[in-house]
């Protein structure tokens, strides 16, 4: 007789499952294994029991042969996508455990957070403060430095100006004297008789003099009037200003 047709359905009976299981797995992962040597073929299989057991057969490699199907079935453009994300995710978590470490060490740098360190910790925590505190010093006595260097390039900028100013008011100064003696000399001439010198008719650096008093009168040669008024007349004349 020959072999009846199994009809294809879930078995009930759970030891009669779990024999047809096994059988029919250890079937499945024989003809992989014959079609991969005799086809020279690259195959993978996977199977889940339902109580969640794994069995696995490749010929090449569970994860080789993972890669080439995801190469193969996924869209290059969304393979990179992909990659490049999980690049980046990566990237994100080691920029995160750095900052994490970096804002630790800046609280011990403060004084906190100091139980869980040991002595040899400590130590290298001391040493780096002295190291930053001798840079601060060294920054802070440059900036001076350089302060001081400015100032004195002022200083002596203002000197120059102060200088210049300086000269600047002592030409005016001889200027004005000079003029003052030019108008002095000018109102002497106008106002006042001078005696000069024969030798130096237009000199002005005598002083002028000043004549009050009486002045004698002369008779001219070819005067007709009278002596009474002559003398009338000299005496007026002679006490006048």
């Amino acid at each position: 007789m020959g072999r009846g047709r199994v009809e294809l359905k879930k078995i009930e009976n759970k030891i009669n499952r779990q024999v047809t299981f096994s059988k029919r797995r250890n079937g499945l992962l024989k003809k992989a294994y014959e079609l991969s040597v005799l086809c020279d073929a690259e195959i993978a299989l996977i199977i889940f029991s339902n109580r969640g057991k794994l069995f696995e057969f490749s010929s090449s490699g569970m994860s080789k042969t993972l890669e080439r199907y995801q190469r193969c079935c996924i869209v290059p453009q969304d393979y990179r996508l992909e990659r490049e994300t999980q690049s980046w995710y990566q990237e994100v978590i080691k920029l995160k455990a750095k900052y994490e470490a970096l804002q630790r060490t800046q609280r011990q740098l403060l004084g906190e957070d100091l139980g869980p360190l040991n002595m040899k910790e400590l130590q290298n925590l001391e040493k780096q403060l002295e190291g930053a505190l001798a840079m601060a010093r060294q920054r802070k006595t440059q900036i001076l430095n350089e302060q001081m260097e400015e100032l004195r390039k002022k200083e002596i900028q203002l000197g120059d100006i102060n200088r210049e100013l300086k000269n600047k008011l002592e030409e005016e100064g001889e200027n004005q004297k000079t003029m003052e003696g030019l108008w002095s000399c000018g109102a002497a001439t106008d106002n006042f008789p001078l005696h000069t010198s024969p030798s130096h008719p237009m000199e002005c650096d005598l002083e002028p003099v000043l004549q009050i008093g009486y002045h004698h009168y002369v008779e001219g040669e070819g005067s007709s009037a009278p002596k009474d008024m002559a003398g009338e007349a000299n005496f007026i004349h002679g006490w006048i200003i």
